[in-house]
């Protein structure tokens, strides 16, 4: 099946900035491909629909080939502690 990881330290970074008065679309930070970890492009951290999201696209390894596309959106649940 393959593994990869992901690195979300920029994304919870975003989560932390002040996203109020931000326009639909404004890219917050952006995180490029590199040796230290398995993105297969550049992923961006994005503030849309009301909402910091991070598309992904991460290359699999230990396996011919394979990528795997996901997307973060944090979701508040009751009971449950913030950031």
């Amino acid at each position: 099946m393959g593994d990869a990881e992901l690195d979300i330290s920029p994304y919870i970074e975003a989560l932390k900035t002040q996203v109020d008065d931000l326009a639909a679309g404004t890219i917050i930070t952006r995180i490029q491909p590199c040796r230290t970890n398995c993105l297969a492009e550049e992923s961006c951290v994005v503030f849309e629909n009301g909402k910091v999201v991070q598309d992904v696209v991460l290359r699999l390894r230990h396996v011919e080939c394979g990528e795997l596309e996901l997307q973060l959106e944090w979701i508040s649940l009751p009971g449950a502690k913030g950031l």
